[in-house]
């Protein structure tokens, strides 16, 4: 179980000021103020080189965040971005601390899915709304200056477990795959009995007792669908190349372990990331607490090489 003792000064700041924002209310409407107004204080000014606007595909609203300078020469590559929030909380403005700076350090379209929330939208929903916006996103690339063969999925937490979801659907309809898939701590639908269950039962800004929580807004009891849990799946073969990345304090730590064996014993390319030193929901830290920079320069990387690898 992690203690303050064992986190860094600057980690140990970034939670008290994320704890700082929370409210004692499980109203559903009263979490996602305080989620919104915590989102708020960590997200700085968007670089004015960057061409932002918000627009629906198929029917889902997204924003899409172009860098101004990128080569009119060739369609742009692009990474579609999935929020985290369990399922239950964020929006557009909740990641775009995130998003924003991604669209510049890649050079790249990013696109991010407001995709609908449970409990009022439970499972399949939002995992239909990013679904549906990656197949709109490969039919209207052209008129959006994209290149549909240089797109990569990217998702932190909830957001990490629909991008996953969406390359088995896709792997399962004989689709082709993202380029690559980048999962930040995710909850991919790991056992109760997994070690980290127990080893950060109650972790800094996620416990174990949230996890269920979430979960049981999003998916009921008997799910067992691959798509709203992952680690279902019976087959791992043919899915994009993965950069895989958990917390090390963290409950949801193993099932982002448990996920890059599957995958790299089935012949999936992948490259895992331990996250020595952070708690889930830490990439909101960047710019605040070096580990968290230094994890945000991986995924950077990551992020490059998978929209680098069709040139």
């Amino acid at each position: 179980m992690p203690t303050y003792a064992s986190l860094s000064p600057a980690m140990v700041g970034f939670i008290e000021k994320t704890l700082s924002f929370s409210v004692a209310s499980l109203e559903i409407a009263d979490q996602r103020r305080a989620y919104s107004r915590m989102c708020e204080a960590f997200t700085p000014a968007r670089s004015q080189d960057l061409d932002v606007r918000d627009l629906q595909l198929a029917g889902v609203l997204v924003r899409s965040y172009r860098p101004r300078y990128l080569s009119a020469e060739y369609p742009a590559p692009c990474v579609m971005y999935l929020h985290g929030g369990g399922w239950v909380v964020g929006d557009l403005d909740s990641h775009d601390f995130l998003t924003a700076a991604l669209a510049i350090d890649l050079n790249a379209v990013v696109i991010a899915v407001d995709y609908r929330l449970a409990p009022e939208h439970p499972f399949p929903a939002g995992f239909g709304d990013c679904l549906a916006v990656w197949h709109a996103l490969q039919v209207q690339a052209p008129r959006m200056d994209i290149d549909p063969h240089r797109v990569a999925i990217a998702g932190d937490s909830a957001g990490a477990n629909l991008a996953a979801a969406v390359c088995l659907a896709l792997r399962d309809a004989g689709e082709r795959q993202p380029v690559g898939q980048a999962l930040v701590y995710p909850g991919l639908g790991g056992g109760d009995d997994l070690p980290s269950r127990t080893e950060c039962v109650d972790a800094p800004l996620l416990s174990t007792a949230d996890l269920g929580f979430y979960r049981q807004l999003y998916m009921n009891e008997s799910e067992r669908s691959p798509y709203a849990m992952p680690l279902n799946a019976t087959d791992f073969r043919g899915l994009a190349p993965a950069f895989i990345a958990v917390a090390q304090f963290d409950p949801l730590r193993d099932d982002g372990s448990c996920y890059e064996r599957a995958l790299r014993e089935a012949g999936v390319a992948t490259e895992f990331d331990p996250g020595l030193g952070l708690v889930h929901g830490s990439l909101r830290g960047k710019g605040h607490v070096p580990e968290v920079d230094a994890l945000y320069r991986r995924l950077v990387s990551a992020l490059l090489g998978f929209i680098r690898s069709s040139l």
